[in-house]
């Protein structure tokens, strides 16, 4: 099993970046998938991006491509998201998660960390 716990959200204005960080517990992390998702109220939750093991490829949702940008450091058990030109449609509470399958489906995700909110202010 593995433990996720998101750090790194706050306010930030319109145009503004934040960095996000997934610290997982345990020494299998770089056996899993890692992915992120959002939830904003009223709303689904939708997938961000997600990221191979070795962490050389990372596919992202149209609405972020090109201003986000997913990393991870398997020898210190942490995944990035690092998040450029933030909109105010990007206010949320982004989850990271771990799975089994490169994949944008949040079924395929076996565990959660327990989100940080991200609000982007006009």
């Amino acid at each position: 099993q593995v433990q996720l716990v998101e750090s790194g959200g706050g306010s930030v204005q319109a145009g503004g970046s934040l960095r996000l960080a997934c610290a997982a517990s345990g020494r299998t992390f770089g056996t899993y998938y890692m992915g992120w998702f959002r939830q904003a109220p009223g709303e689904e939750r939708e997938f961000v991006a997600t990221i191979t093991r070795s962490g050389n490829i990372a596919s992202y949702a149209d609405s972020v491509k090109g201003r986000f940008t997913l990393s991870r450091d398997n020898a210190k058990n942490t995944g990035y998201l690092q998040m450029n030109s933030l909109k105010p449609e990007d206010t949320a509470v982004y989850y990271c998660a771990a799975s089994s399958r490169f994949t944008s489906s949040s079924s395929s995700y076996d565990y959660w960390g327990q989100g940080t909110q991200v609000t982007v202010s006009s």
